[in-house]
């Protein structure tokens, strides 16, 4: 067993490793790669997003040995090494505590442990399948992304002291869309035919309400360093939702580089308002029943051409697959049963119209051969 000592000098390396590799994003390919594990863990603490990207800039999704094991049905692969995160080590509170601390809580965090988790890849066993899943999928189809845009629009006009209205482009000059901080309104381009663009852009600009409001205590930061993190806060919203976001710009990234403190602050106050959106997207999404499988027709078959019925027949098939609870793998089975049947029939129909029509092919004799006797 390590001594005390080794043990410091282990979690002080683990820490300044990451640090390390937090200083290297000098450039927006590097600082993407930072971000899509903020888009993956967004409710992780910054400090562990941080020692997760440092150890794995791929990892999607992390749990422990044995939760991966007893909820997920998955075995951590044998000679994987551990991504360490930290753990709070809770405490009950002595009376002398609570007076020595000043509060009138029962538990308090005392300290903190480095645990290990594992990524997804680093497991062997059955598919998970999550609800980001079903939403990337939804998300291909135009008419979803313009409901979502509709949706976080609307709900930011009732629910928020933020207003947001359109405009034609033709009078944001050249913009896709504004944040107003002295009337706290979001102007949004209207007319922009891009769907996932304009859907984008109001992420962009709500994020400029939330970091550089009139209110805010990030309302002086320079220009340069306002774009970055509305853009860095969308790229994390977008990516989130499974929307491409590989043309999105992120400069200035280098300038946050020479200043230790400076980078740290602006990745804090990315993080806090990512998951801020990322949240009230998740919500949104479910509302408007976006985190469920697209649904199979059930009726109607007949009125599907071939090409529609096997890609429906192989879309379920997957589905099957990756399916982990045992209700909705059932259901599906029997859609795809109705859709088995539907093809078959089409089969039978097709078969019988080439045997009216070329009388002279043979059909096969239903009656069994005599000819063979044991």
């Amino acid at each position: 067993m390590p001594s005390k000592a080794e043990t410091a000098t282990w979690k002080k390396q683990l820490v300044d490793n990451a640090e390390k590799e937090i200083l290297k994003l000098t450039n927006s390919e590097k600082f993407k790669n930072y971000l899509d594990t903020v888009a993956k863990f967004h409710r992780y603490s910054q400090r562990n997003i941080d020692l997760i990207y440092s150890q794995n800039p791929t990892a999607s999704q992390v749990a422990g040995f044995k939760k991966w094991k007893n909820d997920f049905k998955r075995s951590v692969n044998k000679g994987e090494k551990g991504i360490r995160i930290a753990a709070s080590i809770i405490k009950k509170l002595t009376p002398e505590d609570r007076k020595r601390l000043d509060t009138t809580e029962e538990k308090a965090i005392v300290g903190y442990r480095y645990i290990p988790v594992f990524d997804i890849s680093q497991t062997s066993g059955e598919p998970v399948l999550s609800a980001k899943d079903f939403v990337k999928e939804n998300l291909a189809d135009h008419k979803n992304i313009t409901s979502l845009y509709n949706e976080l629009k609307n709900y930011l006009n009732n629910n928020t002291d933020i207003k947001v209205s359109e405009k034609n482009l033709s009078e944001l000059n050249g913009a896709k869309g504004y944040f107003q901080p002295s009337k706290n309104e979001i102007v949004i381009g209207g007319d922009e035919p891009d769907n996932a663009l304009k859907l984008k852009t109001l992420y962009h600009e709500y994020a400029h309400s939330q970091l550089h409001g009139l209110t805010s205590e990030f309302k002086d930061r320079p220009r340069e360093y306002q774009e970055t993190q509305a853009e860095a806060v969308a790229y994390v919203a977008m990516k989130n939702i499974g929307v491409d976001t590989s043309n999105y710009s992120l400069g200035y990234v280098a300038t946050w580089a020479k200043d230790k403190n400076l980078i740290h602050n602006a990745l804090s106050e990315i993080n806090k308002v990512s998951s801020k959106v990322i949240d009230l997207s998740d919500t949104l999404t479910e509302k408007l029943g976006l985190q469920e499988a697209q649904k199979e027709p059930e009726h109607d078959l007949n009125q599907l051409s071939a090409q529609a019925l096997n890609k429906s027949y192989q879309g379920l098939q997957q589905q099957i697959q990756q399916a982990t609870d045992p209700q909705q793998k059932l259901g599906l089975k029997n859609q795809l049963n109705d859709v088995h049947q539907e093809i078959s029939k089409r089969t039978q129909k097709q078969f019988n119209e080439f045997v009216k029509q070329n009388p002279e092919v043979k059909q096969p004799d239903s009656k069994p051969d005599q000819s063979l006797r044991c």
